[in-house]
This record gives structure tokens, C-alpha cells and sequence, in this order.
């Protein structure tokens, strides 16, 4: 069977986000009022498995291995049957 996962990561607090602290300054000089901009990668992955406990296991451990630094980053993921 199919299944579609969203894998999202995101930095630790504490962790500095360049990329964020940027298009903060950036939205500031367009005149919004924004405090602060973090940025997160969203992955959306197709995986066949025999069961969704057995796709929620191989997500968690691809974001272990690959998707995500357990040093610094975060990770949530959702697995739904891919209709």
C-alpha cells in the first residue's frame, strides 16, 4: 500500500537561523511588523509498506538517518494513506 508522509524539520531552539534572522531584516524593511521568521524544510514523501505502523517506522528512521541533524534540528512527521 501507499503512503504519503510530510516530514518537517526545524532548528532547536537556541540554534542560530540565518536564513530566518535575513528574511526577518528584509519583511522589516518592507514595513511589516515582524518579530521573527524561522525557517523549517517540509519533505513530502510517497513510501510503499505493508501497513502505516510499518511506513510511521521506516519515516522515523529515514529522519534519524538523513532528513534530520539530531544535534541541532527538530523533526514532527504524519503519515496518511495516499489516496
Amino acid at each position: 500500500m501507499l503512503y504519503k508522509a510530510r516530514v518537517e524539520v526545524s532548528l532547536k531552539p537556541g540554534h542560530s537561523d540565518p536564513e530566518g534572522e535575513t528574511t526577518a531584516r528584509s519583511l522589516r524593511e518592507l514595513a511589516y511588523s515582524v518579530r521573527n521568521v524561522g525557517v523549517s524544510k517540509m519533505y513530502t514523501i510517497t513510501i510503499e509498506a505493508d501497513s502505516k505502523k510499518k511506513a510511521e517506522e521506516h519515516v522515523e528512521e529515514m529522519c534519524r538517518r538523513l532528513l534530520a541533524n539530531p544535534t541541532k534540528d527538530n523533526y514532527t512527521f504524519k503519515v496518511e494513506e495516499n489516496r
